[in-house]
């Protein structure tokens, strides 16, 4: 565990100068701090609230300057502050290592500093100058003695610029670079910011649940910036661009054209890793278990939400990049692990989702009862059989679905759809509780979907292999578990009866098993899920990857596109140097999440009330029988609108290592 020496954070001032390294008080909060890779210690940490030192021999000044340096180089130049002040703090402490200035332009530097922080019209130039300000304000003696001494060499330090909403994203996404262009009327470089990331930007503008947004520092002004939203507008409008762009890429380093990836699945984490593996130069073919593409995406996401047109059209990045798909290819029934070595695929990447469908365990449960369906086969049955091949369907007047989450919602709003008289949604705890997006559970609600909030099955109710019902217990909210997630026991003598025609358990997904042999070499974890490496997700077999809901369990689009990002780095390391690197970027990210909670919360500089755009929808009396897209893309003006909302809350943060 990492020992501060000094150092200072949002004007909280530690000094244990005069102490022995021993008898300085361990902090749990430097626990990840010892080293930045392995035989490689942390000696300083810099941020956008301050500095931790934690070594003795760190040369400041040098440190400051590498840290300003930075900051120079991201200012976006728009307001005269941050362009200019910390060019000529950057100069002044140049001067200062090479020991030509003097100590009193210490001074002018905290004045020049000051007045960035304080009136730069970005979150950039608002916490650039914070981490001098804070050793100017409380150790100014240690910088006026290190002048006395020679000049310095360089020190090693590495520098990431990042914001809030960039660390919530599992893809990490230039959010506000992309929101940047979008001011700047800029859009093709809109769209290029979040394709470096991946290929489904009209999609995940649709459905991303927006981890982003959470993050947003604007909730504590109004509400958060709409980056979903904007991400999807310049999906749409640039949507001519990209057949153009991909179509005649080509790859600056073209691999060993004897190498070849199999990716298998066609979900959101294989087509991120076939994108940038493609990207990378290999030869890539792509297994797919159904006839058609985008795992849950395209089968577990309804029309109404994601049209099938705008998905299509994203997946097939993957062929004109020249990636091939096969389907009705499924691991397990039509070909096998060893097959794919045997084949000549160098390497393989398994992202076969998480499409089984779980019990609710209750009396007289039965897959096989007419009426019963999982939830994630029910929507398949809706997307593929009904809306693609038109087939009919008969689902009765009553429906009972049980689950909190979108897919629960997607259920049951698509049950609306498809003339389902009643549909009444149970989940036992409260709405509070429901980890449903807000904004979904508001749209069934809007619909008709009638909601049972602290209800749990006890039993189906049958009759001639028929669903005719469901038993029903109230429940009641117990004390909050160490996650703060409340516990929930039955209330004695509550039970009651809904008549039900269709009974959907949407209670969450498994992976099917089968889809590996023992001798395959690919050990699963005791839940299911396949075993990998964290830091490579290279499971217990050499050359196989994995990814996605198969190895988190059932997670979010866009956290599996992460993944699929990250197999593809480890790929490519593993088919060029044998081994999978160490990423730098991963680390600074990890550190930058170890201090949030020492962060204060608060807006320093006023900002103006302007809240989000209002997004137009299908009225809700309308669109509940169709299954036409309920959101409408925003104007180009309510484009520029939105993106001028952004508070561009970049932070600079470094650390400084012995090698």
């Amino acid at each position: 565990m990492a020992k501060v020496i000094f150092g200072s954070w949002d004007g909280k001032v530690i000094d244990n100068r005069n102490r022995q390294i021993f008898e300085i008080e361990e902090h749990p909060e430097f626990s990840d701090f010892d080293e930045f890779n392995a035989g490689n210690p942390i000696k300083a940490f810099f941020g956008g609230h301050g500095f931790f030192i934690f070594e003795k021999n760190v040369n400041l000044l040098d440190a400051l300057l590498q840290y300003m340096e930075r900051v120079a180089k991201e200012s976006c130049g728009k307001c005269t502050p941050c362009r200019v002040g910390t060019q000529i703090i950057k100069r002044k402490l140049q001067a200062l290592v090479d020991r030509t200035g003097r100590p009193e332009d210490l001074d002018e530097i905290e004045i020049i500093a000051k007045h960035v922080k304080d009136t730069s019209l970005c979150g950039l130039g608002q916490t650039a100058t914070v981490a001098i300000l804070e050793m100017l304000g409380s150790f100014r003696e240690a910088l006026v003695a290190e002048l006395a001494t020679p000049a310095p060499l360089a020190q090693h330090c590495r520098t990431y610029l990042s914001a809030p909403c960039i660390e919530a994203c599992p893809s990490k996404v230039d959010v506000p670079k992309y929101i940047d262009y979008i001011k700047d009327g800029k859009f093709t470089h809109s769209l290029g910011v979040i394709l470096q990331k991946y290929p489904m930007a009209a999609t995940c503008g649709r459905v991303c649940v927006r981890f982003c947004e959470m993050a947003c520092r604007r909730t504590q002004v109004d509400e958060a910036v709409g980056i979903k939203v904007l991400k999807r507008f310049v999906a749409d409008h640039e949507q001519g661009v990209i057949n153009e762009w991909f179509s005649t890429y080509k790859p600056a380093e073209p691999k060993d054209k004897n190498l070849k990836i199999a990716v298998v699945g066609t979900g959101p984490a294989g087509i991120a890793a076939a994108y940038h593996l493609l990207l990378k130069g290999y030869r890539v073919d792509i297994f797919e278990s159904k006839p058609v593409p985008g795992g849950m995406a395209a089968t577990g996401i309804p029309e109404y939400r994601l049209p099938k047109e705008v998905l299509g059209k994203e997946i097939s990045i993957i062929e004109t990049l020249g990636g091939r798909i096969l389907y009705n290819q499924k691991l397990g029934r039509d070909l096998v692990l060893n097959d794919l070595v045997e084949k000549g695929y160098n390497a393989v990447f398994l992202g076969i989702g998480a499409h089984k469908g779980k019990m609710m365990r209750v009396a007289e449960e039965d897959p096989e009862i007419e009426g019963y369906d999982f939830g994630v086969d029910f929507l398949l049955r809706i997307n593929h059989d009904y809306i693609d091949r038109g087939m009919p369907m008969e689902l009765g007047e009553k429906m009972v679905v049980v689950g909190g989450g979108n897919v629960a919602m997607d259920c049951a709003r698509s049950a609306l759809r498809m003339n389902v008289k009643e549909v009444h949604l149970v989940y036992r705890r409260s709405q509070k509780e429901m980890p449903a997006d807000h904004e979904e559970i508001e749209a069934a609600m809007k619909e008709g979907v009638i909601f049972h909030f602290l209800t749990n099955p006890t039993r189906i109710l049958v009759a001639d292999g028929k669903v005719r019902g469901v038993e029903l217990n109230k429940m009641a909210l117990g004390e909050p578990d160490e996650g703060g997630r409340c516990s929930v026991t039955p209330i004695a003598e509550s039970e009651f009866v809904l008549e039900a025609d269709h009974v959907i358990p949407a209670i969450g997904q498994q992976v099917e098993l089968g889809f590996v042999d023992p001798k395959d070499g690919v050990e699963l974890e005791s839940w299911g899920t396949i075993k990998v490496n964290p830091s490579s997700l290279m499971t217990t077999r050499n050359g196989v990857f994995a990814g996605g809901d198969c190895v988190t369990g059932p997670a979010t689009l866009v956290q599996a596109m992460a993944q699929g990002e990250k197999a593809a780095q480890s790929i490519d390391d593993y088919l060029t140097l044998g081994r999978v690197r160490f990423q730098p970027r991963d680390r600074m990210s990890q550190l930058v999440a170890d201090v949030q909670p020492m962060i204060s919360t608060g807006i320093s500089i006023p900002v103006k009330h302007e809240y989000r755009v209002k997004i137009k929808e299908l009225d809700p009396m309308i669109r509940k029988e169709l299954f036409e897209e309920v959101e409408k893309p925003i104007s180009v003006d309510e484009a520029y609108a939105e993106a001028q909302r952004c508070m561009r809350c970049y932070r600079v943060y470094s650390v400084i290592t012995e090698q």
